[in-house]
């Protein structure tokens, strides 16, 4: 963890040039180009409404930091699996963990891990620093600036236990997870600390949910603000996820139904009033700021995810790095896509020179497209596998054929029972979330083999590279792992 300490010996106001939602001085949306302030002291930086604000906009730029939750992390996820192949075979972009053999000594898994546990060490020195200016700024501003930070630290903790320990369902959590990092640390002296089970980790994650969903606001005054910060229905898509990841399906449905309505057309009947947008092609199109669009990562020409950090980069045009896989278990090739169906026809592309590629992400560089972090469409599925789940099969297929037929409105699923039904959920994910940074982590999360493309067999639960390993230099640094 000494990354931190070179970090965070002074808390920084730089990372305003990071700032996604907001200019300090108004709520205009030229929040891209805000000036950064240099080396203010560490009380210095609670003075003023404007320097608060600045830390809160600081981060969710540490999160959406292109080592991370901009870049690193969603590809990751997506090429660990059997829906591309790689191209280039380069090292720099993700060849190894394509391979099914992500190395700890790699610099650029121990770049992944060590902004994670930045990020968190960010979020607990604001918490810490908060709590200890009250009367800064207004209560109920200071409320909703908690919120912010709790659930940015609980979507930090949740997207590196799914990937660096073994999944809640292979034991009950039992399995050694991440250390539990909870207090602002500006030295070496915390810098030893054991492992909590994946079952502590996930309890504070939902405690810093459940949390967040109290002192969030209900919404934002623009579609930006309301899609690139959280509120409470951010907190609540976040713990759909999070539970169905704990098999607590009864869980899921208690909080969908918050968002989710009973019966089609679904949308949320509570504050942001989230649904599917008709044509989902238009998701990830500029402005990026539909109301299925729960949660993004704002990108920007003088904000990009960075040099071979970009989803476009990997998937698209920008250097195609892998494509699609089109014959054997990819999902191209699944006969149940039909060659109609709009995510097929309209966000795929068939290139003489580099074969199927993805064109959500259509920007070219230096590639700015927002990165989807939470969408409706997740949720509604998330709703719809732990209704088929619990046995309510009715639901949950009213659900998956509400999102199906957004894109393919001819598509019949025929006769399902309940493990078709599950089946069919799952494979519906495959396609409206590819690319989204979701293939590994729905495998893992139902301690279920991968199917490595890329390493030409299936990855046992069992197996040590089912999971990443911790980075070389946490172990040099963090003996008490």
């Amino acid at each position: 963890m000494s990354i931190l300490f070179k970090q965070m010996s002074r808390i920084k106001i730089s990372t305003v040039a990071l700032a996604l939602v907001m200019s300090v001085s108004s709520c205009s949306e030229s929040f891209l180009e805000a000036v950064p302030e240099l080396d203010l002291s560490d009380a210095s930086v609670f003075e003023t409404p404007a320097r608060v604000l600045s830390q809160v906009n600081g981060l969710y730029g540490s999160v959406k930091n292109g080592n991370f939750l901009g870049g690193r992390y969603p590809i990751y996820n997506d090429i660990r699996g059997e829906e591309f192949v790689n191209r280039t075979t380069n090292s720099v972009t993700g060849f190894s963990v394509y391979q099914g053999n992500p190395d700890p000594a790699d610099t650029y898994v121990a770049a992944f891990w060590n902004q994670g546990y930045l990020s968190i060490n960010r979020v607990n020195l604001f918490l810490e620093g908060l709590a200890a200016n009250t009367g800064k700024i207004d209560a109920t501003l200071a409320t909703n600036y908690g919120g912010e930070a709790k659930f940015i630290r609980a979507l930090t903790y949740f997207s590196l236990v799914q990937i660096f320990a073994k999944p809640y369902a292979l034991d009950n959590g039992a399995s050694p997870g991440l250390p539990l990092r909870l207090k602002g640390e500006t030295t070496a002296a915390g810098s030893v600390l054991a492992r909590s089970t994946v079952a502590q980790i996930y309890d504070q994650i939902l405690k810093d949910l459940n949390e967040a969903e109290t002192a969030l606001p209900d919404t934002y005054a623009t579609p930006l603000l309301r899609t690139t910060r959280a509120h409470k229905n951010t907190a609540i898509a976040l713990k759909t996820r999070v539970l169905l990841a704990k098999r607590d399906f009864a869980g899921v449905i208690t909080e969908g139904a918050k968002i989710v309505s009973a019966a089609a057309p679904f949308k949320s009947p509570n504050r942001v009033a989230h649904e599917l947008q008709a044509d989902v092609v238009s998701v990830f199109r500029a402005p990026y700021t539909s109301v299925e669009s729960i949660f993004s990562f704002p990108m920007a020409d003088t904000n990009a995810p960075g040099t071979q950090n970009q989803i476009g980069f990997y998937f698209n045009f920008g250097n195609a790095e892998y494509f699609l896989n089109n014959s054997g278990a990819g999902i191209l090739a699944d006969k149940t896509w039909s060659a109609t169906d709009d995510r097929r026809t309209k966000l795929t592309t068939l290139n003489a020179t580099y074969g199927n590629l993805v064109t959500k992400f259509s920007n070219v560089s230096p590639f700015v497209d927002y990165v989807p972090s939470i969408r409706y469409a997740e949720t509604l599925l998330n709703v719809a596998e732990a209704e088929a789940e619990a046995g309510s099969l009715t639901r949950a297929r009213a659900i998956l054929e509400a999102v199906r037929k957004r894109s393919d409105a001819a598509y019949q699923f025929g006769t399902l029972d309940k493990a078709g039904l599950i089946a069919a959920i799952l494979t519906e994910r495959r396609i409206e979330l590819l690319a989204e940074g979701f293939r590994a982590n729905d495998v893992l999360r139902r301690a279920q083999p991968l199917n490595s493309f890329g390493a030409g067999t299936l990855i046992q639960p069992t197996s040590a590279n089912y999971v990443f390993g911790i980075p070389t230099t946490e172990q040099q640094t963090n003996p008490g792992l």
